[in-house]
């Protein structure tokens, strides 16, 4: 039996842990977020940066990024959690892009709301909420609301997706309430890009049965 399976959610969830431990083992935990984090102002005007990666790139490094232990542990713990099981579903090539296109949905999400910040978006956490959501809809048991399934899969959908928000906004309110910080659009976005994705890699992944 492995002592650490190689799979993509463990890959992914040691890529980041490893590049955590790193940039706090040479003293760069300080700079990591403007070097690697997302800056929604980077894509709506021309930001003079030093050394920072390129702007296209950044919803990806940011999710290597992370205030600190807490932060990247409770990330890596949803994301080993939840990952394992939607991997099992959509497969090593659905997790991946599911992952990916997630980190992009959250920063999309993110600078639609703020185009002009200048705080960095650091962490995984929109890209795990795409494999949240896409586990939400995995594992959920969807209510017969109506006789037509698929209409029954977006009430789903809908009401995932409601609920997410909700929760969103009250963890935006109690983190306000003791000086941190969240990133509730890419939060959000990350969701619901898994709400969308789900079906369609799922759909690809059995394409041959």
């Amino acid at each position: 039996m492995e002592r650490f399976p190689r799979t993509a959610t463990n890959i992914i969830a040691a890529i980041t842990g490893l590049a955590w431990v790193l940039t706090a083992l040479a003293g760069y935990s300080a700079q990591a977020a403007y070097v690697l984090g997302f800056i929604p102002l980077r894509v709506t005007a021309a930001v003079p940066t030093l050394n920072a990666v390129p702007v296209f790139l950044t919803p990806l490094t940011a999710t290597l990024a992370h205030a600190g232990l807490v932060h990247l542990g409770f990330n890596l713990l949803i994301l080993v959690w939840c990952g394992a099981q939607v991997e099992r579903v959509l497969g090593v090539g659905g997790l991946v892009a599911l992952y990916l296109v997630g980190a992009y949905a959250a920063a999309g999400a993110q600078w639609a709301m703020d185009p002009h910040g200048a705080t960095p978006m650091i962490g995984a956490s929109g890209a795990i909420s795409a494999v949240m959501g896409a586990f939400a809809l995995s594992f959920g048991r969807a209510k017969a609301f109506t006789s037509n399934l698929r209409v029954n899969r977006w009430i789903n959908v809908l009401w995932l997706m409601v609920a997410w928000v909700v929760l969103q906004v009250m963890m935006t309110w109690l983190a306000g309430g003791e000086g941190y910080l969240l990133a509730t659009p890419a939060h959000i976005g990350g969701f619901a890009a898994g709400l969308l994705l789900q079906r369609p890699l799922l759909l690809w992944r059995y394409r041959k049965a």
